[in-house]
């Protein structure tokens, strides 16, 4: 009954399709009743088509058609060789002028690597990305055009017959960042610079010389970097790249973000990228020079992650990077989570959703009447939008804080309370099924997240995020001290949720309150709790603004 109530409490979490995969194994296993087990299964077909447990329910349905005579589902006929492979599907982007992000999913997790070639003679400067044991249809090998001053267009094609390439055409860029979500998997590829037509000034260093670095714990071995679903592109992407040409390559730059130094073991002579007839021949004669290729698996770096206000001791006193910069507010997103085909969790007649969203335009006024800051929503009406696309959003808005809001939900009723987080690695419990929950993936597949972390976690970003979310927690449990509402305070802490990683500015995710508690199910319904918590949320935004700026004074 657990496992049900998961797919019934949370219907539009990927782990839904989890739940109903132990479902059908007890009617199956425990239960005897393959009957049962059967159209379980083909829930998880028909409903999860992205989800990881597609192939197992597959396995689990031919079996069954095998022993039991029980016939296969029509989404399970006339599949082809080619299908059984990844899908590649079409890139999508969003674009600003300093800024691009490029999402790639495939339709099951597959291993990936990327390099960045220099320009020779007519080449332009470019980064690839290859995916193993992958398949791209040919209606998606056209190229997309970007043309924004960053990346001229994105190229795909089938490079080998278990290979695809997709290619990003490069016109000034600065540095990079590449890192995957699962369930369903997908690739985000960052890219910073420039514009050639941009006036480029020099400026003093935004942030002091890092201190000694502290090594990470060794994460676990992961599939191949997993990752997730692209979301609607900004600008009609629904394309990708034909022909990938070939070309003699010159070695990686040791200055490209995320690569190491070259090491012995990392020398190899680069594939050549898809000939043309005409240029076999010159290739065979000419090899081209050696380059430093990465590696397959990502291994995780040492990083100087300073501990938070929560964990760790930070004198009040010591002025953060933002406070001796002076920097002000002048952009906030608000996320809204879940939406659309996604309710978040649902209880007692409400969905997170719907809530939030309420909470969010609630929260928008208020901010808009205190900073005068321009307050940009994710989502202002009942739609889906993948996890990546909210975080482009406040990158190429350029944006200066993100903050997302979420209800919680837990399978015991007696649990209740409001916490904040603020992206970070945890070996907390609570604050992994949290994340996971909202995540929509599995703690085990967090665990491997120390390795996407290492390479993008900023120093300065966590603890300015920390201050941001100790203020507007702070807050609330003030505001509601004294209210006739009752919330429990939970804390702050820290987390590895998806929808923050690659905000490049101070960003927090809200768990308000728990819609499976009676009692907070019951304040959540209240207008006048929600417009109490947005007035509250935002007298803690607006004292951590007026710290930045008063420090300078």
């Amino acid at each position: 009954s657990y496992y049900r109530d998961v797919n019934t409490l949370f219907p539009g979490n990927r782990l839904a399709d989890d739940a109903l995969y132990a479902v059908g194994a007890i009617l199956y296993e425990d239960m005897n009743d393959p009957r049962r087990a059967a159209e379980t299964f083909t829930k998880i077909i028909s409903n999860y088509p992205d989800g990881d447990m597609g192939t197992p329910a597959e396995t689990r349905l031919k079996r069954l058609s095998k022993d039991y005579d029980i016939p296969l589902p029509e989404e399970m006929l006339g599949t082809t060789p080619m299908a059984k492979l990844p899908n590649v599907k079409p890139a999508k982007y969003w674009s600003s002028k300093d800024y691009t992000r490029v999402v790639v999913q495939t339709s099951g997790p597959t291993e990936y690597r990327e390099e960045l070639l220099e320009k020779v003679g007519n080449r332009p400067r470019r980064l690839y990305i290859d995916f193993r044991d992958s398949y791209i249809e040919p209606r998606f090998r056209s190229p997309i055009p970007i043309e924004d001053g960053l990346l001229k267009r994105i190229r795909t094609g089938q490079f080998s017959p278990d290979t695809v390439r997709v290619v990003l055409d490069i016109e000034s860029i600065s540095d990079y960042k590449i890192f995957s979500l699962p369930d369903p998997f997908r690739v985000v590829i960052d890219v910073r610079g420039k514009k050639k037509n941009q006036h480029i000034e020099t400026v003093a260093p935004l942030s002091p010389p890092p201190a000694p670095p502290q090594p990470l714990p060794q994460p676990r071995p992961s599939i191949a970097q997993k990752s997730s679903t692209p979301s609607e592109s900004v600008a009609s992407s629904e394309q990708t790249v034909a022909t990938v040409e070939s070309e003699p390559t010159e070695p990686v730059p040791a200055e490209t973000v995320l690569s190491e130094a070259p090491r012995p073991d990392m020398v190899a002579r680069i594939p050549p990228e898809i000939p043309t007839t005409s240029e076999t021949e010159r290739l065979s004669a000419d090899p081209g020079p050696v380059v430093v290729l990465r590696e397959m698996r990502k291994r995780a770096v040492p990083v100087d992650i300073a501990p938070s206000p929560i964990e760790g001791d930070i004198p009040r006193q010591q002025l953060s990077l933002a406070q001796q910069l002076g920097l002000g507010i002048g952009t906030i997103v608000l996320d809204p989570g879940h939406g659309g085909k996604d309710p978040g969790a649902i209880a007692f007649g409400m969905k997170e959703k719907d809530i939030v969203l309420k909470m969010g335009k609630r929260l928008a006024v208020h901010l808009r009447e205190k900073l005068g800051a321009t307050v940009i929503l994710t989502r202002k009406d009942d739609s889906f939008m993948p996890l990546e696309e909210r975080t482009a959003i406040a990158n190429t808005n350029s944006a200066d804080l993100f903050v997302s809001l979420h209800i919680n939900a837990h399978p015991s009723p007696d649990i209740r309370g409001f916490e904040t987080y603020f992206l970070n690695l945890t070996t907390n419990a609570e604050a992994m099924r949290v994340a996971a929950r909202e995540n929509a993936t599995s703690t085990h597949q967090l665990s491997d997240l120390q390795d996407i972390l290492s390479d993008i976690l900023q120093n300065s970003k966590i603890n300015e995020s920390s201050r941001l979310a100790e203020r507007v927690h702070d807050s609330i449990d003030n505001g509601f001290s004294e209210s006739h509402f009752a919330l429990k305070n939970m804390g702050v802490k820290q987390a590895p949720f998806y929808v923050l990683i690659g905000a490049e500015m101070p960003a927090i995710l809200i768990e308000i309150a728990f819609i499976s508690n009676p009692d907070d199910a019951k304040l959540l319904g209240d207008k006048e709790f929600i417009d109490k918590l947005a007035e509250q949320i935002s007298d803690g935004i607006s004292l951590y603004a007026n710290a930045n700026v008063a420090s300078t004074e």
